[in-house]
């Protein structure tokens, strides 16, 4: 009898030894999965916490892009690049909000690429505001100067003819003056179409293109007419941007370098164009001989010493 209650005892404590093993388990999986759920709970709240900042972030160089814009038109400056600029930014911001996969970094990079722009457009601002300081302040010597003849006629009646020869010149000097502000814009692209040409050379005008459907790109324009611009053979050059900011170029088909702003600048390729005055239509075809990577492609006219244009189209 005390053989059978001991071996009854010895099963009830292996009994509770294994209840209590497997509570202990059952404690340690929910633990590891509570511990998971809060895990969860909190990458999710600093995922939306990081699309709260990014979208600010958007707003605030959406809002800075709206006052470079209305700076650089008031300065008289050109301001397609920045208009293009704002549209990609709305899109990106749409497709913040919008999108299911978001990669912070990729808006991050998006970003500082918006930044960096800004940072460009400040010093080109800089550049508008002191040459249009120079322009005042050669205005207010000429009107000043001039004053001062009108004045000398009034009272040197004798030495009129004199007078009125100076007069004439300095008129001629004020002429010459304006003229040459006038001509910084006298080459001026209209009118732009861009077209995709593909290997059998078929032609497909719009402003987005399929990649496998590019194999050359067509940038059509007009030269505005102005009666100012010598009737001359012009140097135009054409830089084509790629989504990534870089210029497309290559020695072996045409492209090379020019000087703009004191600095040697690459351009993808450029055309001896003889100006008439006519509304003339000019088209370059380049020919990349490689594929063309998705996103939006930039392409900058200069003449004369002057970025005188500027378009894009988009490979989707």
């Amino acid at each position: 009898m005390e053989q059978s209650e001991k071996n009854n005892s010895t099963v009830v404590k292996a009994g509770l030894i294994l209840a209590i093993a497997i509570a202990a388990i059952f404690g340690y999986l929910y633990f590891n999965a509570k511990q998971e759920v809060s895990q969860r709970n909190v990458d999710v709240s600093e995922k939306t916490q990081e699309l709260l900042r990014t979208n600010s972030k958007l707003d605030s160089i959406s809002a800075q892009l709206d006052d470079k814009i209305a700076e650089i038109t008031a300065l008289g400056g050109q301001v397609g690049e920045l208009e293009a600029l704002k549209a990609q930014l709305e899109l990106d911001k749409k497709k913040l909000l919008t999108s299911k996969n978001v990669s912070i970094k990729e808006f991050q990079n998006k970003i500082k690429s918006y930044e960096t722009t800004l940072t460009e457009k400040d010093a080109e601002i800089a550049q508008l505001k002191e040459q249009n300081a120079q322009l005042n302040l050669q205005n207010e010597v000429l009107n000043t100067e001039n004053t001062g003849l009108k004045t000398t006629n009034t009272e040197l009646k004798t030495a009129k003819d004199a007078l009125s020869d100076t007069v004439y010149n300095y008129s001629v000097k004020n002429k010459e003056l304006t003229e040459k502000v006038t001509l910084a814009a006298a080459l001026r692209p209209l009118n732009y179409t861009v077209s995709a040409i593909n290997s059998r050379g078929r032609e497909r005008d719009g402003e987005e293109f399929k990649a496998r459907r590019v194999d050359k790109v067509k940038v059509s324009f007009k030269l505005a007419e102005n009666p100012l611009t010598q009737k001359e053979t012009k140097t135009i050059y054409m830089r084509m941007l790629d989504p990534k900011g870089s210029v497309i170029s290559d020695m072996a088909t045409g492209s090379g370098a020019f000087s703009f702003g004191g600095k040697e600048t690459v351009y993808t390729a450029k055309q001896n164009v003889n100006y008439t005055n006519t509304g003339q239509t000019v088209d370059f075809i380049y020919d990349r001989g490689a594929a063309y990577e998705k996103g939006v492609y930039k392409i900058e006219l200069y003449a004369d010493g002057f970025r005188v244009g500027q378009t894009n189209f988009t490979v989707k």
